[in-house]
């Protein structure tokens, strides 16, 4: 199960998956100019958004299909500093691994 944080630094918004800086994915579509973020709607959550269903489907177009209701519905929501499990992720998609 891959783990999923957040956090904010003097050098911004900071994102990992396991440990490692979670990839952007401008090369599916470049929404945020500025990065990641989280807590309201646009295109710094949108693109977090993005990147997260990227990473944890393994599937671009169903990351792309997916992508705004996600933002909408989770990264929104996300506190200051988070953290989200591939389950947590399957839960807020409503799918059942």
């Amino acid at each position: 199960m891959k783990v999923y944080e957040g956090a904010r630094s003097l050098d911004g918004a900071i994102v990992t998956v396991d440990g490692r800086l979670l990839p952007p994915r401008h090369d599916l579509r470049r929404l945020s100019r500025a990065g990641f973020e989280w807590t309201y709607e646009g295109a710094g959550p949108a693109q977090l958004a993005l990147a997260l269903l990227a990473d944890h489907l393994g599937d671009d177009r169903a990351a792309l299909a997916a992508h705004e209701r996600f933002m909408r519905e989770v990264v929104a929501h996300l506190d200051n500093a988070w953290r989200l499990t591939s389950a947590d992720i399957d839960a807020a998609l409503g799918r059942h691994g």
